[in-house]
């Protein structure tokens, strides 16, 4: 019957970023990791959609380089996309984007694809959110036997994946995969624990090796 049921806990997060169109495509990425994560895969293509609309609202309407933070969490049986700037004049607003109209289309396209979405003002920024229902993969955010069946993979096809390259420069690239390998990391201890490995030793002898591999490079940084 599968493996224990191991409960992925839905908390909040936040990511500071600049507003750039080249960074909407890692904020996707980014979106797409965590709601996978909490076993809302489903929702994916829709969290997407608003994350780019409005991302790119603070684009053409505050400014490429604003200083903006990016937010998801759970409220309840719904999803939170929040994106806040420091521009508290610049209120997105719904409009009847005609055919050839340069703005007014992005928050028309969250309104049709959120339950809700609002604009929250403040002295010096403003937030802009919406929520999406996630139906029913609200559940407890439950995942059977993922953990050891993705670290199996990882381990049958390590000599493959080792020849490839990460691609992506950016903090946002960076960060988006920092987060991958933390889950490889986190699956590779369930394999050992699925299999009645000592992890803690492993652990250690893993360590051992990285250091000693670090030293031996003459990398070696002083605290």
């Amino acid at each position: 019957m599968g493996g224990p049921i191991c409960e992925v806990p839905r908390i909040g997060w936040e990511l500071a970023f600049v507003a750039e169109p080249e960074e909407v495509a890692a904020l996707r990425r980014i979106i797409r990791l965590h709601l996978v994560r909490w076993g809302l895969p489903h929702m994916v293509d829709t969290a997407q959609l608003c994350v780019s609309e409005l991302v790119t609202n603070v684009i053409d309407h505050v400014g490429v380089g604003t200083p903006t933070v990016l937010g998801l969490s759970m409220r309840g049986a719904y999803v939170r996309i929040e994106v806040r700037d420091p521009d508290a004049r610049a209120l997105p607003t719904l409009v009847a984007a005609e055919r050839d109209a340069e703005g007014g289309r992005g928050m028309a396209i969250v309104s049709e694809v959120a339950e809700r979405w609002g604009v929250l003002p403040g002295p010096d920024s403003k937030v802009t959110w919406c929520e999406l229902e996630a139906g029913g993969g609200v559940g407890n955010g439950a995942v059977g036997s993922a953990h050891v069946g993705r670290a199996e993979a990882v381990l049958e096809g390590y000599l493959q994946a080792s020849s490839e390259r990460l691609t992506g420069s950016s903090r946002l690239a960076t960060a988006a995969t920092e987060m991958l390998v933390i889950d490889v990391l986190a699956d590779l201890l369930h394999w050992l624990h699925a299999h009645g490995c000592d992890m803690d030793g492993a652990w250690d002898r893993a360590q051992s090796r990285f250091e000693g591999a670090w030293a031996a490079s003459g990398d070696v940084r002083s605290g």
